[in-house]
């Protein structure tokens, strides 16, 4: 009598296990279904970004590096995806998230206001700093001095905001090595970029002797860059703020960050 109870017990003691066990796996697929339902196309990670933007995304024999490229290349394999890239002009660039042609931006863009309201960030992966580039004779070294002054910037970057805000002019410049000949040329007196860029094309450019470059760090805060996603796909941010926290775990961030910009610029400025 005793033995058959004792079989009876664990009968349902396995009964119950399985059935929690059930509620667990309901649970996880249920979770997992929710973050491959945020994805544009299932088993892959599209990312959009510019490729040209040096050393953030750009063409190298033709094919697309750069530090966001095998950033995204890492976030996709630790979500179990594979990654594809598209690239896409600044100008539409953003609002190719709310038009579901990419999963998300990897762009150098930083976290605003005015962006939160319409799309979702992830966790920073970068603390950009500016660089106030102008021809050594203008001796612009104040962010200050360059009110009333005409700055080549990309239409809606970061730089050009930060150039409107200290009251410069914008002359619409799309790529970096272009607002450089526009500064060169005489057509605009700077630029505001990243001090990050600047150094990368330094590296390929022997020809920067003409060149004013101030760092900005101790006048413009360094700002946070991010992911970009649209703004329902709650899961998917879950997902890469997860793949971002063990990335950093691992050193790759850091590794990478070294690889590009020749320092660690992936932690926040004390």
């Amino acid at each position: 009598m005793k033995l058959k109870q004792t079989f009876t017990k664990l009968g349902l003691t396995l009964l119950t296990g399985a059935a929690f066990l059930g509620v667990l796996g309901v649970t996880s697929s249920s979770k997992a279904a929710n973050y491959q339902s945020d994805l544009v196309s299932q088993k892959q990670l599209t990312i959009g970004l510019e490729g040209t933007y040096k050393p953030y995304s750009y063409r190298q024999d033709g094919k697309l590096t750069g530090f966001e490229v095998k950033l995204g290349q890492a976030l996709a394999k630790k979500l179990g995806l594979k990654a594809k890239f598209v690239p896409t002009k600044w100008d539409s660039l953003v609002a190719g998230v709310g038009a579901d042609k990419y999963d998300l931006v990897l762009n150098n863009i930083t976290q605003t206001p005015e962006r939160k309201k319409n799309y979702r960030f992830s966790t920073p992966y970068i603390y950009s700093r500016y660089a106030l580039i102008s021809p050594k004779k203008a001796k612009l070294t104040k962010v200050q001095a360059i009110k009333g002054k005409t700055l080549a910037e990309g239409t809606g970057t970061n730089n050009a905001q930060v150039a409107k805000k200290y009251g410069a002019k914008i002359s619409a410049s799309g790529e970096f090595a272009n607002s450089l000949a526009l500064v060169r040329q005489g057509r605009a007196d700077g630029t505001i970029n990243s001090l990050e860029a600047y150094y990368a094309y330094a590296k390929s450019n022997k020809k920067v002797s003409d060149l004013n470059v101030t760092d900005l760090s101790k006048q413009v805060k360094p700002v946070k860059v991010s992911a970009l996603l649209k703004k329902d796909n709650r899961q998917l941010q879950k997902a890469v703020d997860q793949a971002l926290k063990q990335l950093a775990k691992d050193g790759t961030l850091s590794k990478l960050s070294k690889q590009y910009f020749g320092a660690d610029i992936t932690k926040a400025p004390k």
